[in-house]
């Protein structure tokens, strides 16, 4: 199963618990792609730029697509390049974790020093490039066979009804 969705939507808080609820194993791709290259992403994007880093991060999911019973968190560019959508929903289920822009902004205005992209930028710049990047990537996260929300994320008791919610609604056995 992948989990798609834009920057903060919630994806690896989701995935990770969901993959613990079910016994799957969890797989955060941007984490794979640093800890197989020993570079963070922000020095992977800096030194090879974003069109090697693409290839690159295609080239990984393929890799963990290939593995069974896993939940696999991906970057919220991830499904726009190399025709990464289309893989993903031949190996599996592909969710679409929807949020709100402002629930987004929220999440990346207390954790914009984690966020390289969004570094250094006020609030309202903040809202304006989620916006826009929701915009710009909606035609490829809509490809996705599952869309759920991911709006109720922010604390133990709301991840879990969730996850509850999810296993719920989409009748998943584990």
């Amino acid at each position: 199963m992948f989990i798609i969705g834009y920057m903060a939507s919630g994806k690896t808080t989701f995935g990770r618990a969901l993959a613990r609820r079910t016994g799957m194993q969890f797989i955060d791709l941007d984490f794979y792609i640093e800890q197989r290259f020993r570079k963070s992403i922000t020095e992977i994007f800096s030194e090879k730029g974003e069109e090697e880093f693409r290839r690159m991060e295609a080239a990984m999911l393929r890799e963990i697509g290939e593995f069974e019973g896993v939940v696999i968190s991906c970057g919220g560019g991830t499904p726009c390049f190399h025709n990464n959508m289309d893989y993903m929903l031949s190996r599996g289920d592909v969710v679409w974790l929807e949020a709100s822009p402002e629930r987004i902004t929220e999440r990346l205005i207390i954790n914009s020093a984690r966020r390289p992209l969004m570094r250094g930028k006020t609030p309202e710049e903040i809202r304006i490039t989620v916006e826009e990047g929701i915009s710009k990537r909606t035609p490829f996260y809509s490809k996705a066979n599952i869309r759920f929300n991911g709006e109720q994320l922010e604390d133990r008791r709301q991840i879990d009804r969730t996850v509850n919610s999810f296993l719920e609604k989409h009748h998943y056995k584990f």
